[in-house]
């Protein structure tokens, strides 16, 4: 199986790749232990950002952006995870999400997460990621993971699971629709049954 990480983080290092690189490895562990072979790969794009700009205006992506952007559509999963900017998810975000083929994320496993100073940006989950994968019919996990700045180290208490807590729950959740989606040629062919499989599924 293979699982692609996308992360918008520009700094380095980065708080959304750290996240990136916790979840996959999360979701690859819980795949591993349900017997499945996993390939991760991480695309940070801040290496991509000119080829970006260039094909929004150009059409044609340079190699390295063709490349990434056909890791995507053929991964059995995908995380994406973005910085906060201004309530929302980045530019070079959604930029980069642009340019992959409206259908091409039909059904697939996604999970979203996001990074930012404040816990006051955690709606962006909400107001921002899930709709822009639903509109590309993707097949959303339940839990979505935001992790502010004072989350890292945290590790929660009695009302409230912290970031290790969500980021297990996450990635066994994407673990769990990548495991029980089935295998076909032609992705997209039969996503009422993905969400079936997705209503059906229950997380301890």
């Amino acid at each position: 199986m293979r699982l692609v990480a996308v992360s918008a983080g520009l700094s380095t290092p980065s708080s959304t790749r750290l996240l990136a690189d916790r979840l996959a490895e999360s979701a690859r562990g819980e795949l591993g232990a349900r017997g499945h072979d996993v390939r991760v790969d991480v695309i940070e794009l801040r290496e991509l950002a000119v080829a970006v700009a260039n094909h929004l205006v150009t059409g044609f992506p340079a190699p390295p952006l063709a490349t990434a952007i056909d890791a995507v559509t053929g991964a059995d999963g995908l995380i994406a995870v973005t910085p906060v900017f201004t309530a929302s998810y980045s530019g070079l975000f959604k930029s980069f999400f642009d340019l992959i083929d409206p259908e091409a994320l039909t059904g697939k496993p996604v999970l979203v997460a996001a990074t930012g100073g404040t816990a006051r940006h955690s709606l962006v989950l909400e107001h921002a990621l899930r709709p822009l994968f639903s509109y590309l019919r993707a097949a959303l996990v339940p839990t979505a993971v935001y992790a502010a700045s004072e989350d890292w180290g945290s590790g929660g208490d009695d009302y409230t699971e912290g970031l290790p807590a969500r980021i297990r729950r996450a990635g066994g959740e994407l673990a769990a629709l990548m495991a029980a989606r089935p295998d076909r040629e032609t992705p997209g062919d039969d996503v009422d049954a993905l969400e079936r499989q997705l209503s059906d599924l229950r997380f301890d």
